[in-house]
């Protein structure tokens, strides 16, 4: 999967760790060229002092070097010293035979050799004496300078690896925190509800990623006008054939109460039925397109009495509940709460309108609310069949149906569900404490 950050983290730490590795070879040099350059001067004070001391006695080349002189040349405590004086003709005036005769153009600067199977450092230095000419070598191991360099090496790979190690460190904050406005943008639009299809805030987004951000907008502006067309559509369907169906209901009561044979009367009643269960389903259709609108708008939220909404709504039940010889009774504490009346009339509606449906003849129905945990509780028990606990979350979803021999649609739970999330309001289903029926519970919250 390609990434951002890692495609960002390769070509930052790359060159960072080459210019860190660069910047550490430098420093080096830096810290060694002198150190050598001092080394090399000590070899020529060396020979300097050497030469100081030769000089022409009968035409010849003689070194005059005290003993504690030579022995102060030769001191040291890890490098072996090696000096030799020849004259022009290579013959040795004085010091060690094992340096060479030519060991570099002389006053050049210094060389490395092997003397005795040793690394060494030799210098040449021409001396002029009367008439006479030769060349004084001075060599010392390379011991004291493998030290320094050592020393050079440890005291700088801490260093650099500090420098790295931040260097790296602060690519890595860098490219996190240019990263950071897209993480907000993600996380917002993780965090937004189903619904949500409100434009992403464009100014808090940056310049380089505004023109995606205004394009996601676009989409979601598209999405939206879609489902509110959607809507539309439902609600304006359901509207328009709520007046020919109660037409249709009024006349077909008007011929019902006239006098017809028996198969006449029949299907009236057929007709009646079929038409009722019509008016059913085209007004949960207006129910379901009122209940899916998208965030609910702050105008259409109000504090309102939940026992005087139930109390208006539960009359209309009362003639449904008498042809089936159900007890239908309610126990309504003052309770407040905030929503929308229209959607939580439905809401009531569809509880009460199931709970008579699935109740067989000569049971009970009992609608509650009461005030709890600082908000209001709606509840609704009969005394019907019960719903198992393994289809209680199903009941919820759309043509989801227990009992195909009652008529429904199976999308009235769908829609108690629906208002419920729009209120911020939960549902659950229990067993009455008989042990018979079912109990739905709306917990609505401060």
């Amino acid at each position: 999967m390609d990434s951002i950050r890692l495609r960002l983290l390769k070509w930052l730490i790359g060159p960072v760790l080459l210019l860190n590795l660069a910047g550490v070879a430098l420093s080096y040099a830096l810290a060694w060229i002198p150190a050598q350059i001092a080394f090399d001067q000590s070899l020529s004070d060396a020979a300097a002092m050497l030469g100081a001391h030769v000089s022409e006695r009968e035409g010849r080349l003689v070194l005059d070097l005290p003993p504690a002189a030579e022995r102060a040349l030769r001191e040291d405590e890890l490098d072996k010293v090696y000096f030799s004086v020849r004259d022009s003709q290579g013959r040795l005036v004085g010091g060690d035979a094992v340096l060479p005769v030519q060991p570099a153009r002389a006053g050049a600067p210094a060389v490395d050799s092997v003397l005795e199977k040793n690394p060494v450092r030799l210098v040449a230095l021409p001396v002029l004496t009367g008439q006479q000419q030769g060349i004084v070598v001075v060599a010392k191991t390379l011991r004291k300078r493998g030290q320094a360099r050592t020393a050079i090496v440890r005291a700088m790979l801490p260093l650099a690896a500090v420098f790295t190690l931040a260097s790296v460190g602060l690519v890595w904050l860098s490219v996190t925190n240019g990263l950071s406005p897209l993480h907000r943008v993600r996380a917002g639009i993780q965090a937004r509800s189903a619904e949500d299809l409100s434009p992403i805030p464009a100014g808090e987004v940056p310049l380089e990623v505004r023109p995606m951000v205004q394009s996601f907008n676009g989409l979601l502006e598209r999405v939206r006008e879609g489902a509110q067309a959607q809507q539309d559509f439902l609600a304006n369907v359901a509207h328009q054939l709520r007046t020919p169906l109660a037409g249709m209901r009024t006349q077909i009561e008007l011929l019902a109460a006239q006098e017809c044979t028996p198969a006449a009367a029949s299907s009236l009643a057929m007709m009646q039925a079929s038409t009722e269960r019509m008016i059913r389903q085209v007004n949960q259709l207006l129910a379901l397109a009122r209940a899916e609108p998208g965030p609910l708008r702050k105008t259409r939220m109000e504090r309102m009495a939940l026992d005087q909404l139930l109390e208006e709504s539960i009359q209309h039940f009362v003639e449904q509940a008498l042809r089936k010889d159900i007890d239908l009774g309610f126990d309504l504490q003052p309770t407040m709460v905030t929503g929308d009346r229209f959607l939580l009339r439905d809401l009531v509606d569809n509880l009460v309108d199931n709970a008579i449906r699935y109740t067989p003849p000569n049971g009970s129905v009992t609608v509650s609310c009461f005030p709890h945990l600082g908000g209001g509780m709606l509840t609704v028990e009969d005394s019907g069949p019960g719903i198992p606990p393994a289809k209680r979350e199903a009941v919820f979803q759309r043509f989801q149906r227990l009992d195909q021999k009652t008529n429904g649609s199976g999308i009235g739970l769908a829609i108690v569900r629906d208002i419920a999330t729009a209120h911020g309001a939960s549902v659950a289903i229990d067993t009455p404490a008989s042990g018979q029926g079912a109990l739905f519970s709306v917990y609505f919250p401060t």
